[in-house]
């Protein structure tokens, strides 16, 4: 076995293993069971160092992160001997923003010998290609709004605060923070319903795509629909894309306009 995965809660992983040829080995953080998956290795940010050493011994040589976790705090009561020596640059990355964090991580793997692979890379066929997955098209008020999508996306990038924004009518009318996409959805005025606002979602400048690459699935189209919107946009390539047949289907029965869209598009 030379694949481990770090599974977080959603589908991600469980498709990203029933992909290999081979059973990967499965590591799980502390009170974060992976949706049908059975976990091989459990641990915690105070015990990283020792499942590094674990990896290493069971013959493990590729990882690759994928699902979601909630980003840990340190208890120092419960380090490990094998941890300790990695304290400084785990201060470094709660210091830092989900990037820099995140790169801070995938160098400790890299460091230690491992080569950290992304999930699409593992399953390329997650990533949406260019292209409208919907019935429904999007008209021209919808692509301007998509552009001014991108355009705050792109502004938004230096700050580290999120991968999503809603417009509407060439408004902002929401942007994701650390709280997430269901968040941002879930807490919309009243006043984007009626306006065929859209949710734009893609990478950040810098974005650390071997662990952290934009996904949205069923639940994703579900919530955009609930928030009273007209369309899910996301940016070809650069977005995981789960169960996107589903992903089509409930955006037909909602209406709504599913679109994998190229920078730049009108």
């Amino acid at each position: 076995m030379t694949l481990a995965l770090v599974a977080g809660r959603g589908r991600l992983p469980v498709e990203v293993a029933a992909a290999q040829a081979s059973p990967p080995l499965i590591c799980a953080y502390e009170n974060v069971p992976p949706e049908g998956l059975e976990v091989d290795l459990t641990f915690r940010l105070e015990t990283l160092g020792t499942l590094l050493v674990a990896l290493g011994e069971r013959g493990v040589t590729q990882v690759c992160f994928c699902g979601a976790i909630d980003r840990p705090e340190l208890d120092p009561a419960k380090l490990d001997a094998e941890t300790l020596p990695l304290v400084p640059l785990f201060q470094q990355a709660l210091a830092a923003g989900d990037n820099g964090a995140l790169q801070i991580l995938k160098e400790i793997f890299e460091q230690t010998g491992f080569e950290v692979l992304g999930a699409d890379s593992l399953l390329p066929d997650l990533v949406a290609e260019q292209g409208v997955l919907s019935e429904a098209w999007p008209d021209a008020q919808m692509r301007r709004d998509a552009a001014r999508g991108e355009a705050v996306l792109a502004g938004l990038a230096p700050l580290d605060i999120g991968q999503a924004c809603v417009i509407g009518a060439e408004q902002v009318l929401g942007v994701e923070t650390a709280a997430g996409t269901d968040h941002l959805l879930g807490t919309l005025p009243e006043t984007v319903r009626g306006m065929r606002a859209i949710l734009c979602k893609g990478p950040k400048f810098g974005q650390i795509r071997e662990i952290d690459l934009p996904t949205i699935g069923p639940a994703t189209i579900e919530a955009a629909h609930r928030a009273g919107l007209a369309g899910v946009v996301v940016d070809a390539g650069d977005v995981i894309v789960l169960e996107a047949d589903r992903c089509a289907a409930l955006a037909d029965a909602f209406g709504l306009v599913l679109w994998s869209r190229s920078g730049g598009t009108e």
